[in-house]
Formats: structure tokens, C-alpha cells, sequence
């Protein structure tokens, strides 16, 4: 018997685009001589198609295990991952905690500060009280302004001067009412994936090289422009301490499944720092989670394969936990 998965895509998003095209290159992957493949598509405003999911345990027939390919707001944030936990489905990823810590900068920032990991200097504004002062005196310029709970860069402005910032302040706001505002770091920057539950392994590293000022989204998704180094032309000390900071991050945010680790390398201090955790990292053709994984060893199919049976698994050692007296 074939096992039942469905996908689960698209999402009231702005990275609603980029769901699509991850969604649509996990479908072309799948072993679909070992899966029946269900969808669900997700529309921009909200209404799931062709039904939704029930937050009822029994109220799915036909959904043996839900891999969700959701990027960004109520799909990445842990909203999707506690309808799954009410409907008592097994799914590919982190659970409520581990996806919610990851998506909100700010907690996932002051989470890896206490187990000692190193992250970038910030502040934190809430709309509408967006006051420069306090960044200028303490930061200076330039900075980056982002908003707390999205990804693929969207929102996210480089200031140089007041009025940029200013400027950034307005943009990061419409996406998100908590807004980060970080120290620019000079550097160089790197990602590394993880997989794994309770003993996760990384990948190699590899170096994104960005064909604009900062790896921003038209970079990523539409220019086609930006280069990429895979293995990282790193030394043998930095990517180890690289991928001991990735397991150490996916670790004190805990996340399960996969996540992809993003860094930077201070070119003045040469000192790495954990810039953000995926926790659904992009699955188009061009994305770095399942490259990287590859480049170490295990095709697209079988990482797709390895993802499912870590959902498996974690579903089943939960099944022991005891809900009523």
C-alpha cells in the first residue's frame, strides 16, 4: 500500500509565490511509485482548495502524513503546525514551538544568545512608534531593517542615512507590526542545512555571492543572477564552527525535520554570527536546502524520503504522551 502524503502549499503569504514553486518542484521529486500524492493549495486570501484539513484526530481520511511547503505567515510561524497537532497528523518539519521561535527574529535572536551563539546586534520597534534616534546613536549607518516574522527577504531595506531609515521603517511595517533593526555587518555570507530530530546532522556550507547590494529578493527569485559556492571556500576550522553554530541554533530554537542555517562573516573580526533558521527553507530548483544536501550525498528523492520518515518517527514517539488522567 502506497502511503498517503499530501502537500500542502501556497498560503496567505507575501512568500505565497515562492510556496508555489517549491510545491512544485517537491511534486516533481516525490517517489510517486512509493506515495499517493494528494494536494492542497492554499489561495493568497486564505480558502483552501480543494478542502481544508479538520482539527479533529479521525477527521482526515486519506491524509496518512502532511508535508507542508509553506513559507512565511500562517505556514512556517507554527499556525499550520497546531492544526496538524489538533487533527493528530504526522508532518514533514518543526513542531508549534520550534517553527513560532524561528520565524519571530527577535525570540530566535534572544534563544541562540542564551545557549551562547553569536547573533548581530539589534533593536526592536513596534508600529506605529518607529524613533530613530536610539539606532543612530547606537548603531549608526548603515543597518538593516526587516520585519520580524517573514522570510525571502521581503520587507527588507538597507538604510544609509535618516531618511532611508525612515524610509525602511514604513516598508518593514506593512509587513510585520515588530520590526528588527540590526548593525550591517561587512562581510561574507553562508547557509547550511540541517536534518535531523533528536541527533541532526549538517551539510556542507556554501557561500552566496549576491549580484545586488544584499542578497535581497529580487536576487533570489528573480534576477537570476546571483552565484553560489558549493563547498564554501572556507578553512577547515571556520566550516566546522560553522556547522557546530548551525546544529547549536537548530538545537536551542528546537526545530525538527530540516532547517536551513544562514550566517555571516564579519570581514573586520572574521567572526561568524547566526543571521536567521528556516524552518521550511525554499524547495524551487534553485533553492541551496536541497543542493547542499545533495553536494553531500543524498538525491532530492531520497531527502524527500529521509523528511517523511523524520515526521514519522516523531509522530510516533509522541504517540506514548498521555492527554487526560
Amino acid at each position: 500500500m502506497k502511503r498517503n502524503v499530501t502537500v500542502l502549499y501556497g498560503g496567505r503569504s507575501g512568500e505565497h509565490e515562492i510556496s508555489v514553486r517549491s510545491a512544485k518542484s517537491v511534486l516533481d521529486a516525490i517517489d510517486h511509485g512509493k506515495y499517493a500524492v494528494n494536494k492542497i493549495f492554499i489561495t493568497p486570501e486564505g480558502r483552501w482548495e480543494p478542502r481544508p484539513i479538520l482539527p479533529e484526530p479521525g477527521a482526515n481520511p486519506g491524509v496518512d502524513i502532511v508535508f507542508p511547503v509553506l513559507h512565511g505567515t500562517f505556514g512556517e510561524d507554527g499556525s499550520v503546525q497546531g492544526l496538524l497537532e489538533l487533527a493528530d497528523l504526522p508532518y514533514v518539519g518543526s513542531g508549534i514551538l520550534g517553527s513560532s521561535a524561528a520565524m519571530d527574529k527577535e525570540a530566535a535572536k534572544r534563544l541562540c544568545h542564551e545557549r551562547g551563539i553569536p547573533v548581530v546586534e539589534y533593536v526592536t520597534l513596534y508600529r506605529p512608534r518607529l524613533e530613530l534616534a536610539d539606532i543612530e546613536e547606537r548603531f549608526g549607518y548603515p543597518v538593516f531593517v526587516k520585519p520580524a516574522n517573514l522570510g525571502s527577504s521581503v520587507g527588507i531595506s538597507k538604510a544609509h542615512d535618516g531618511a532611508g531609515l525612515q524610509q525602511a521603517l514604513e516598508t518593514a511595517a506593512r509587513w510585520d507590526r515588530k520590526i528588527i533593526v540590526e548593525r550591517a555587518i561587512p562581510g561574507r555570507e553562508f547557509e547550511c542545512a540541517v536534518l535531523g530530530n533528536e541527533d541532526p546532522a549538517a551539510s556542507m556550507p556554501c557561500e552566496i555571492l549576491p549580484s545586488q547590494e544584499f542578497y535581497d529578493y529580487d536576487d533570489k527569485y528573480v534576477l537570476n543572477a546571483t552565484k553560489t559556492e558549493l563547498p564554501a571556500d572556507l578553512d577547515a576550522e571556520t566550516t566546522e564552527e560553522l556547522r557546530r553554530l548551525a546544529l547549536a541554533a537548530y538545537e536551542a530554537l528546537g526545530c525538527a525535520g530540516m532547517a536551513r542555517v544562514d550566517f555571516l562573516l564579519e570581514n573586520r573580526t572574521g567572526r561568524l554570527y547566526v543571521n536567521e533558521v528556516n524552518t521550511i527553507p525554499g524547495f524551487t530548483s534553485i533553492s541551496m536546502y536541497p543542493r547542499m544536501w545533495e553536494h553531500s550525498g543524498i538525491s532530492y528523492p531520497n531527502l524527500i524520503d529521509r523528511l517523511i520518515q523524520l515526521a514519522l518517527d516523531r509522530h510516533e514517539a509522541k504517540s506514548g504522551t498521555r492527554y487526560t488522567r
